[in-house]
């Protein structure tokens, strides 16, 4: 269930869990104040390609690193082998 939060007349905030589907309160229950739901950046992930995060850096020559890394391995020379 989603965490909710509102802004008081004061200028004072608080929390509320609440349904997706619940309608936005218009008081307060404690005070009895009116409110407004404030909109707040979510912590949301997004992945993208192999298991890596939007805000993750990579390098973008990562799969040339790993051609030339096979190939060194590789005993003829062409990362192609399939005999040791």
């Amino acid at each position: 269930m989603p965490t909710y939060e509102y802004k008081r007349e004061d200028g004072t905030t608080f929390e509320v869990k609440q349904s997706i589907n619940d309608e936005p309160l218009e008081k307060c229950p404690e005070t009895g104040q009116k409110v407004k739901r404030v909109i707040t950046g979510g912590g949301g992930v997004v992945y993208k390609g192999d298991g890596w995060y939007v805000t993750d850096y990579k390098d973008s020559d990562r799969k040339e690193k790993r051609a030339e890394a096979t190939q060194s391995s590789c005993s003829c020379g062409s990362g192609n082998c399939s005999t040791n």
